[in-house]
């Protein structure tokens, strides 16, 4: 138990400041993850949390950052309680920083709880599986890698891609069908620039999707510190409006990458040993401990569906980050540096994507009876003309039969049609899947082997036009 008496007392052994961290010796009575209070020796306050609680001295991590501090004028206090966040059903349109302050001009949040921010395990048998399809308005995510409700599903994403175009178009259109339910979205950017904070802000007010979203931004030139407790900060609101207000969440965190150079810049500081890359050898169990806040807990009526993005150094799927992250999420979306140079938007690889719950949150009575067999046949067009691609490319497209040809002009106009989506955009999944069945038309019948007969008998435009003609 945390001593009280420990309230008290002001600590001016501060034996040592290095990056992030400051050790304070001579301390009793502290605990692992107990806030700190700081007083610089200009007077302002700064915030802080126990990382290493020794016998007599304490490690400590500031999230204000350590300029300006040093180890005879700065004072610390240990106020005996965990970090933790104010949450209100007031916060729906609000814009926080990356401590919870408020950046809208607006007065500070009265709270009706304050949460600790490291949240409540899940009991995994508790855990209701996600069923409910999400449609986002985008096809290649809603046709081909469909979102369900309480799933975690990530962007791959580069840099210069323009992921935070899509991160801004899913949020303000992402929706369940055939019911009027409280939705909201909490929308987390960790290190981006105040071009891009800008960019989010007025998106969101002029769609309107600001009154139904709560943001946190963390700029590129805040702390990097700070970036360690942000996505806490923000499951713990999306926590808070799921499972005590009923509402379903959609949570977004960008820049994971940032997160985690933020989490190797702390190891580095406290001179771990490094594992991949430099990056602690923990990464994987930190970042297990976001993404596995999503989801749905049997006999709560809200939920928290996760789509976190990150920026792969170098391309690299193969990266620490990427690597780590597939492992723990239900699949991934990748964008495509290639499909961008192309001008191509969103430039979404559907080819290497895969929504692992995608099954369970679609067909008869979620989307439509021919969803799964659309989904696979158009896989398997795009995925043969891009291998011709290839091959023309050696061969030249003379070479190719008749059925190749087709198979490679599907592949350009899937592409174009398909892919190739505006900014504001929204489909239905209707479209989407009526949008496949026009690009499927394209092909003879009798390479749609992956379709049910009686769902070409039904969708197929061909069959229908000579339908309404006999009629």
């Amino acid at each position: 138990m945390m001593s009280d008496v420990n309230k008290q007392i002001e600590y001016t052994s501060v034996g040592e400041v290095s990056g992030p961290l400051m050790v304070v010796e001579k301390v009793t009575g502290v605990s692992y993850g107990e806030v700190v209070q700081i007083k610089a020796p200009d007077g302002s306050l700064r915030l802080g949390q126990v990382l290493e609680a020794g016998m007599d001295s304490a490690v400590v991590q500031v999230f204000e950052g350590t300029r300006g501090l040093d180890t005879k004028l700065t004072s610390v206090r240990f106020i005996g309680e965990t970090m933790k966040v104010a949450v209100s059903k007031e916060m729906l349109g609000r814009v926080f920083s990356g401590t919870g302050k408020p950046l809208d001009g607006g007065p500070e949040i009265i709270p009706d709880k304050r949460i600790d921010i490291t949240g409540e395990p899940i009991n995994p048998s508790a855990r209701e599986f996600p069923r409910e399809f999400i449609q986002t308005g985008i096809s290649t995510i809603d046709g081909m890698n469909t979102l369900v409700r309480g799933q975690k599903l990530p962007i791959f994403s580069a840099s210069g891609l323009p992921h935070n175009e899509l991160a801004a178009q899913i949020a303000r259109q992402a929706k369940v069908l055939g019911k009027a339910e409280r939705f909201a979205v909490v929308f987390c950017a960790m290190g981006i620039t105040a071009e891009e904070a800008n960019f989010f802000v007025k998106d969101f007010e002029r769609t309107g999707a600001l009154e139904r979203a709560v943001l946190y931004m963390n700029l590129a030139d805040d702390p990097a510190i700070e970036r360690i407790i942000i996505p806490r900060m923000a499951l713990t609101t999306a926590e808070y409006l799921a499972f005590e207000l009923g509402m379903h969440v959609l949570v977004i965190l960008t820049d994971l990458t940032n997160y985690c150079e933020a989490l190797r810049e702390i190891a580095a500081a406290r001179e771990e040993v490094p594992g991949r890359r430099g990056y602690p050898g923990y990464m994987y169990t930190d970042l297990s401990t976001i993404y596995e806040r999503a989801g749905r807990i049997i006999g709560k009526e809200g939920t928290i569906t996760q789509i976190p993005i990150l920026t792969m150094p170098d391309d690299d799927i193969t990266h620490p980050i990427p690597d780590l992250t597939g492992y723990i999420t239900e699949g991934q979306i990748v964008l495509s540096r290639s499909l961008h140079r192309k001008g191509i938007r969103p430039p979404v690889d559907v080819l290497p994507c895969l929504s692992r719950l995608m099954k369970q949150g679609i067909g008869t009575g979620r989307t439509r009876e021919d969803h799964d067999d659309v989904s696979n046949q158009l896989y398997a067009g795009y995925a043969e003309g891009c291998d011709l691609r290839d091959l023309v490319a050696v061969v030249g497209e003379e070479a190719l039969t008749e059925r190749d040809r087709k198979l490679l002009k599907f592949a350009d106009i899937f592409e174009d049609q398909f892919i190739r989506q505006g900014a504001d955009e929204n489909r239905t999944i209707e479209e989407t899947l009526g949008l496949a069945w026009e690009l499927m038309s394209t092909l003879p019948k009798e390479e749609l082997k992956r379709i049910e007969v009686e769902y070409i008998d039904r969708y197929h435009p061909d069959v229908k036009k000579a339908s309404k003609a006999s009629k």
